[in-house]
């Protein structure tokens, strides 16, 4: 009988301590690189697979209406950890600008109230750190937490299992297992899992040993139907699918040590999908990003919420929900969503979140003096305003380069060689890269594609204004006709109210193109005067 006695001291024991070390709840926070809210098979996507985030959505809430901060990877993530709107946040909102100490995100202050903090792969970038004492206003470290990424495939070894070339070689899972085991000592955690896909560079036709068929695609309408562009949707679909492989590993770890239960799950993803006129555009393909969080031993699951989400609201819900205080970080824009997460409704929660708003400033160097395209964004539950504040210029980016090496000598226009080739670097910079770009580009004289092309890179009106609920490719303009006048009114004063709200310098000065004077740390192109 003493064996079964002591037996049972053990395990009482190990309760103690599993116990003692969940007496707040963990926080895994998974956010992919560029990818669309249609993009998860929970959405009803037929050519992605996402085990992982589907688990996450079927058993906790999905909302279906979440806007990032930005169509762009840096002022969105700015928004995420201060809960602040990007123009809100001086250079700490702006890409490849500085990191400022004075933007405290709330990370900083889950590991002042006894959490282990920690990431892998991207956190919140990309930003200038400091990189030595003389950077004295800078931020030493990424805001969102020090970084554990040295577990690594090798390229030709028997363990590197990636599915394309242009994967990162950080093996995500492996480092947040390292984390938990060897780096959170008995604190509660919050990590970042900050996936580098599916962020271009893409393996061109990785999807073809991946067992995809173009036939499956479904194309935006925004999009030509050809086997370019599907081929590239699809090589999109297989890093979606290795952000979720690494997911799906985390969650089953979790489970396997008994940590699920007592760990909040957030997926998300920064801004959407790398293709014209989805990431840099605030078209709902651009900003609207997948949104789902598992708790079940507080939040009642099975459920799909249509209450509009905002980025800025992350923050203070994660505060609330870690009984942490805001002290030390500037005023927040959001309001958290406990409320709606710990109800059991579905469908419209709270009928009292009538808008959300985001906005973008410069994304790659793509214009004169570096200068951005500006807009701001209002989305009700059924329409989009976008306020283009320079129509003037070139949303997409310039048309020419001036020649590397040469002081005004340009580049073809629309970067298409004698030969008929596009060069992506050489126009509309904003958008990244691709196949389905350069296709776009260089058939942009045939009756066929114009459309497309001009939807990509024409320049826009100050206003546009969509039904989402009818038109979500954002294709019909509805900005000045006369039966929308009453919507398109209310949103415009609501918008304003919002930005005079929030101090956007755009809007209330006094330097109104304060951020295009922001140095930019990453390379700069040289661009024709306009």
């Amino acid at each position: 009988m003493k064996k079964p006695i002591t037996f049972l001291v053990v395990l009482t024991s190990i309760a103690s301590i599993a116990g003692s070390k969940n007496s707040k709840p963990n926080i895994l926070f998974a956010i992919s690189d560029d990818q669309s809210f249609a993009h998860t098979g929970f959405a009803g996507c037929n050519f992605v697979k996402t085990p992982a985030f589907d688990r996450v959505a079927r058993e906790g809430v999905y909302f279906s209406n979440c806007y990032a901060g930005s169509p762009g990877c840096a002022p969105s993530r700015s928004t995420i950890v201060t809960g602040r709107y990007h123009w809100q946040n001086e250079q700490s909102g702006q890409h490849a600008s500085s990191w400022m100490k004075n933007h405290v995100p709330f990370v900083d202050l889950l590991e002042a109230n006894g959490y282990a903090t920690g990431r892998t792969g991207k956190g919140v970038a990309p930003f200038r750190y400091a990189r030595t004492p003389m950077d004295s206003l800078w931020r030493a470290t990424d805001a969102a937490g020090i970084e554990h990424s040295q577990i690594r495939y090798q390229k030709c070894s028997l363990n590197d299992e990636r599915t394309a070339e242009g994967i990162s070689d950080i093996n995500y899972f492996e480092n947040f297992k390292y984390f938990v085991e060897h780096v959170r000592g008995d604190k509660p955690f919050f990590f970042w899992y900050g996936a580098k896909e599916p962020h271009r560079d893409y393996e061109r036709d990785s999807w073809k040993r991946n067992g995809k068929k173009l036939e499956d695609d479904e194309l935006p309408g925004f999009f030509p139907d050809h086997e370019i562009v599907r081929g590239d949707l699809l090589d999109y679909a297989v890093e979606i699918e290795w952000f979720d492989l690494h997911l799906q590993r985390m969650l089953a770890y979790l489970e396997e040590t008994g940590e699920l239960e007592n760990t909040i799950v957030i997926v998300t993803s920064d801004n959407g999908m790398p293709f014209p006129r989805a990431k840099a555009n605030c078209y709902d393909y651009g900003v609207h990003v997948p949104f789902a969080i598992r708790f079940p031993k507080e939040f009642p699951g099975n459920r799909i919420v249509s209450d509009l989400l905002s980025f800025t609201d992350l923050a203070p819900t994660i505060l609330e929900l870690t009984r942490t205080s805001t002290k030390g970080m500037l005023p927040i824009s959001g309001v958290s969503i406990l409320n709606i997460l710990k109800s059991k409704k579905e469908g419209t929660v709270n009928p009292s979140r009538e808008y959300v708003f985001a906005g973008r400033e410069r994304h790659s160097s793509s214009r004169y003096m570096n200068r951005g395209y500006p807009q701001r964004l209002i989305r009700s539950k059924d329409f989009l305003l976008i306020w283009n504040l320079k129509p003037d210029r070139w949303p997409a980016g310039a048309p020419q380069v001036i020649k590397s090496g040469t002081k005004n000598e340009l580049v073809p226009m629309f970067g298409i060689d004698e030969q008929g080739k596009h060069h992506a670097e050489w126009a509309f910079t904003d958008i990244d890269a691709s196949p389905s770009k350069s296709f776009i580009v260089e058939n942009w004289q045939g009756a066929k594609f114009r459309y497309f092309f001009d939807l990509a890179v024409a320049k826009r009106p100050e206003y546009e204004l969509f039904n989402v609920k009818e038109d979500p490719f954002c294709l019909d303009n509805l900005a000045g006709k006369p039966e929308y006048a009453c919507v398109e009114q209310e949103m415009k004063i609501t918008l304003l109210a919002e930005l005079k709200k929030s101090a956007d310098p755009r809007i209330v000065g006094p330097e109104k193109e304060l951020f295009d004077s922001y140095i930019r740390y990453s390379p700069i192109r040289e661009f024709p005067r306009p």
